[in-house]
């Protein structure tokens, strides 16, 4: 059925088709996975922005686009935020509006080869621009990068060594301005399909060139994921009964899940006896994870703990960045109604100071992650330079358990194990727990969230730096540049058209009821 022309001048029926456009790229996220459908994703967004027939309108389109997005991506928080869902949504949201501006200014109506070629690095730097604000961990930090929708193909795996997730989010945004060339400005398809076939040989290139981790010897790493357990002591029973079954199994590390331990270790002599008593039994070292009040300090902290058969080692990691009203509410005079109509946090966890790089009784260097902070480029690059063998990260999306978020969650670990060439192993309480290689391939199965198990992975270590680590986030860099460019190239634009403009016609003469106006009487 062909809709009539002039069905989108209605105002809300373009901003609901605006919205639905936003939202098309959560089906390439886990868990669909539809990896591929991420380069075309955005093409119907860009069609409809480029047909804006004001500024104001592309403005509207960017924005509302926004807000479908965000929504689409992060639709599982809504039974826990409710209604502020929305209100997040819609304000961040609005970080798209300028890069609607963008889309029309180099797109629309029948645009010139040079602003053809000149969006092919425009609109991507733009949407790089937007991923970076909203990294931010006050707007949620990088959940929903489009880049990550690539996590499991493994030519993208070594282009994110290179430049990290954000190169990924800059290649797929300029194949779906191509592929929104193709389909909609006939005359330029050939430009569209070299630039389709130039993108393809540059990564190509970049994919060859990239060094690929060499291996480095194995480690043996146990998971134990308790499941859905109610109340902090029976949790730590089951986690202390699947502990145990890992005795004899020759093992270098095993590893607890988020807030695995509900009580403060230096409260509670008894949990850690029965923890350095699971250290002896199996020959390695635990790491779990406190959430709890301090006995030592004001207020309640996430903190990965190593124990050993000695007990405590004294080696302890501190959450840094904690999950907007999951942890702690922003602005909380202001925003604090929030815990009234969702399950927004009653009290504000405290932060860490900074990031640690811990070593094990087995001689291995880890470098532990609370939750979120896996999607995160920087720490795990961080952790990489300071020397971690092994990147952790010690996770619990319990209260999403049936919805997206443990496998979108799990996903992210595989691009910080393909930036960094570390391994990296994603623990979870509940599900989904997944070890994935140096190169961001799976090790093992993955723990879903009905598995209440141990599960031991063969971890292959790596050597050696990715351009990733060694370069840190250029491609963020170079979309600054190209962004820096295009405003001096614009503003000396304006500046000579002012200067060429001809003259304004001289005002007509004075007159008065209708004859000329007589001087000199």
């Amino acid at each position: 059925m062909k809709l009539p022309d002039d069905w989108l001048t209605s105002t809300w029926r373009r901003h609901l088709v605006a919205a639905l456009a936003g939202a098309l790229p959560m089906l390439a996220f886990p868990a669909p996975s539809l990896w591929w459908f991420a380069y075309v994703c955005l093409v119907p967004w860009i069609l409809l922005v480029r047909t804006a027939p004001t500024r104001k309108r592309a403005a509207y389109d960017g924005w509302f686009g926004g807000l479908g997005f965000m929504l689409a991506v992060h639709h599982w928080l809504l039974p826990s935020l409710h209604v502020f869902t929305f209100v997040i949504a819609a304000l961040l949201g609005a970080l798209w509006a300028p890069w609607g501006l963008l889309v029309r200014r180099y797109l629309g109506g029948v645009p010139s080869r040079g602003r053809v070629v000149t969006a092919l690095f425009v609109l991507p730097s733009g949407w790089l621009m937007v991923e970076l604000v909203r990294s931010w961990q006050g707007l949620g930090g990088p959940w929903g990068l489009l880049g990550a929708t690539q996590w499991q193909v493994t030519p993208a795996l070594r282009l994110a060594s290179v430049g990290g997730v954000w190169l990924l989010s800059f290649l797929v945004v300029a194949v779906n301005v191509a592929v929104a060339v193709l389909v909609a400005v006939r005359r330029f398809r050939v430009p569209a399909l070299a630039a389709l076939v130039a993108t393809a040989a540059a990564a190509s290139a970049a994919w060859m060139w990239s060094p690929v981790p060499g291996t480095d010897g194995r480690v043996r790493i146990a998971v134990v994921q308790a499941g859905i357990v109610a109340g902090a002591d029976n949790r730590f029973a089951r986690e202390e009964r699947l502990t145990r079954d890992l005795v004899g199994q020759d093992l270098d590390l095993i590893v607890w899940g988020e807030s695995s331990v509900g009580f403060d270790l230096a409260d509670r002599s008894d949990l850690t006896d029965r923890i350095t008593e699971l250290s002896r039994e199996t020959g390695a070292d635990i790491l779990v994870n406190v959430d709890a009040r301090r006995s030592d300090l004001p207020g309640i902290y996430k903190s990965s703990v190593i124990v050993g058969p000695e007990g405590p080692t004294g080696d302890r990691y501190d959450k840094m960045r904690l999950v907007p009203f999951g942890e702690y509410v922003p602005a909380r005079s202001v925003l604090g109604w929030a815990t009234s109509v969702g399950k927004a946090a009653g009290e504000d966890r405290r932060r860490g100071t900074e990031q640690v790089v811990m070593d094990t009784g087995q001689g291995l260097r880890i470098g532990p992650m609370v939750c979120f902070e896996s999607a995160f480029p920087d720490m795990s690059r961080h952790l990489t330079e300071d020397g971690a063998r092994v990147l952790l990260a010690q996770s619990s999306t319990s209260t999403f358990q049936r919805s997206w978020a443990p496998e979108q969650h799990a996903s992210l670990a595989a691009l910080r194990a393909a930036e960094t060439g570390r391994p990296m192993v994603h623990a979870t309480l509940t599900g989904v727990s997944a070890v994935y290689g140096p190169g961001g391939a799976r090790t093992g199965p993955w723990l879903g969230t009905d598995s209440s198990t141990s599960e031991v992975y063969e971890v292959p270590l790596a050597d050696g730096t990715t351009p990733y680590v060694r370069f840190g986030d250029w491609p963020v860099h170079a979309a600054l540049l190209i962004l820096l460019g295009l405003g001096i190239t614009e503003g000396v634009r304006a500046i000579r058209f002012r200067q060429t403009a001809p003259e304004p016609p001289a005002p007509p003469a004075h007159t008065v009821r209708g004859s000329p106006a007589r001087h000199g009487r």
